[in-house]
Order: C-alpha cells, then structure tokens, then sequence
C-alpha cells in the first residue's frame, strides 16, 4: 500500500509538471530593442527592423520585439551597453568607441587607414572578437559585432582637398581612435554622439564631421554641409566605427533552448558581416543624393591620401602602446587583425 501510494504521488508531481514543462517549450517573449539610430535611418530600416523580422519569422511568432530608435528609452548613446547588461532593456546596438578606452581591443578597427570594405572587416572584427577579446564585453550575450563602411569628410564651407585645409577646423569624430586621426591631420577634433550632429553643425560648434556616405541623410548632413571630401577606392579609408550589439546575458540565459537557437542562427560571423555589407549598399544611394543635391564631392589624389596616411601613420604604434600598458601583447592584436581583414576583404 505505501509504494502504490508512492508512486500515486509521484504519478501526480510529474503531471502537475507536465504543463510546466509544455509551456516552456511553448515559450514566447518580447525583447525590448534599444539604440540611437534615427527612425528614418538606413541602419534602422534595413538592418535592425529586418534582422527583429527575420528572428521573430525563424521563432514562429514566440520572439517579438518592441523597437525603439532615437533613444527612446531614455538615457544617451554612451549608455547603450550598460542598459543591455543591466536587463534595462533586452538588446542594444551602439558603438564601443563612445566611452573612449572602455573597449580598448575593439578599437583596433578604427585605426586609419586600415580597412577598404564593410563586408570582409565586419567578418575579420567577430573573427577578433572570438579569437582575441571574448571578455571585451563581459556580462552580456554578444551577437554581433561589425563596422561600417568607408568614413570620409563632410564640410560646411570650405572644400578639404589636403590635410592642410583642415587646419582651423572643428571637425566631429565619433570615437576616441577618429577624434586622434582628426587631430593629427590638423584639425581641431570635437568627440559628439550621433545623434547631436545637426545641432553642432547648425550652431557652428563643428565646422564638419566624419562619417560614412550612408548614415548622412539620417543627420541632415547633406542639407548643412556643402563638401564632402572622399578617399579613392583604391586606398583603404580613412577610418571606420565599431559597432556591438548585446544581449542581456540572465534574458538570453532564460529562453526556451529552441528559442536559443534561433538567436544563435542570426548571430555570429555571417550576421556581422550582412551587417556591415548593408550598411556599405546604401553609401551609393546617400552619395547620389549629395550630388543630385549640386554639392561639391572631391576625390583625393595619390599624393594626398600618402599625406593623410603618414600624418596618422603613427596612431598605430600609440595604440600598440597603449595596449602593451593595458597587459596586452599590443604588436600581435595589430597583427592579428590587419591579417584577418585582409583574409577576409575583397581583393578588388
């Protein structure tokens, strides 16, 4: 008699648990996903709204997400990362470089001059990521990590055709590792977020900015600023920005294993480097509104990229450094992804 009531009891925990373990596996969540992109940006549109669309198909509905653009949620870009890891909200899309130093490995890819396409570095930066810095953005989930493409110069009225012109200049840089090229090149380098380019530019605070083709509309810098001054295609570019996008680890953690695996499906080296290609696609379509707009683009020659060049030149060994300082092996991080970019890179 005890052991047929045993095992009634027993029979009644394990169907008391059965709904349990059913609505788990029926699992559904919505994610809340932050960033400081404009609503009506490239980024927004086709890279963020597309990759919640793809996640939410892929789960069959049971992953939503609540979008918010422009900072919605409060607080500022330099904030994004930290709301992520503290479950302020599920997932953030920001730039390391905004609290300069933080991320010191990640900067590596905002060296001058170090990087022709957005495609094949995005795929070399989560290549890094794994192999180099896994710890660089402890305490969260992360799903990608990319770079944009080519940066360039954009000015209000003074067309920049050597590093000379830019002397006098205030110029906005995004991140630690663009306001020092700035600098060396001869301007006066001002460090701002995104989103407080118009004002800046609109108040005479910055006489121009760095950015690449596709993110101007977003800021209105094709209506405040009359030149624009590009590097050839043939030379690596200027600069580029870094981006992550982080998941909180305790709401990753949380999730249905099969729900898992859809995050893990669009996350990693291919959904960094369809990251950075997309965002590259659309520096042509923002380049044709400039000039359809009558403005001035100027390509520079050999000789000046060669002066741009070696006026930077020497970032590269202040962040080696710099590193070194930090208990890196800063030479072999350089190394590393200057290899992996051009592993990874189109050679045409």
């Amino acid at each position: 008699m005890l052991q047929r009531r045993s095992l009634l009891k027993s029979g009644a925990a394990l169907a008391l648990g059965a709904p349990a373990i059913t609505g788990f596996a029926q699992q559904s969540v919505t994610l809340k996903f932050h960033t400081f992109m404009a609503p009506m940006s490239n980024v927004w549109l086709h890279v963020h709204k597309a990759w919640m669309a793809k996640v939410e198909k892929e789960s069959g509905g049971r992953i939503k997400f609540e979008g918010y653009p422009a900072m919605q949620l409060g607080g500022t870009p330099a904030n994004l990362f930290d709301q992520a890891r503290d479950g302020v909200v599920d997932i953030s899309w920001t730039l390391p470089g905004l609290t300069g130093g933080r991320f010191p490995r990640a900067e590596v890819f905002e060296l001058p001059f170090i990087m022709k396409d957005a495609e094949g570095t995005s795929r070399a930066a989560w290549e890094f990521f794994i192999t180099q810095m896994p710890d660089e953005f402890k305490g969260t989930q992360t799903l990608a990590f990319h770079t944009h493409g080519r940066g360039l110069l954009h000015t209000k009225d003074k067309l920049i055709k050597s590093p000379s012109d830019l002397r006098g200049l205030k110029l906005r840089g995004p991140t630690r590792m663009a306001t020092r090229l700035l600098g060396q090149a001869g301007a006066t380098p001002v460090g701002m977020p995104l989103p407080a380019i118009p004002d800046a530019l609109s108040k005479g605070t910055v006489d121009g900015c760095a950015l690449p083709w596709e993110v101007i509309t977003s800021v209105k810098v094709h209506e405040l600023c009359k030149f624009h001054s590009e590097f050839p295609a043939s030379s690596p570019a200027l600069y580029t920005s870094v981006f992550v996008m982080s998941m909180n680890k305790a709401k990753y953690d949380s999730l249905a294993p099969d729900l898992k695996k859809v995050i893990d499906a669009n996350s990693g080296a291919d959904v960094s480097a369809w990251m950075g290609k997309v965002q590259q696609d659309y520096d042509p379509v923002s380049r044709k509104l400039v000039v359809d707009r009558g403005n001035t683009v100027h390509t520079f020659g050999a000789a000046e990229t060669a002066e741009f060049q070696k006026l930077t030149s020497h970032i590269d060994d202040e962040w080696v450094a710099d590193m070194d300082k930090r208990g890196h092996d800063g030479k072999k991080l350089l190394s590393t992804a200057k290899a992996l970019i051009a592993k990874y890179s189109r050679t045409a």
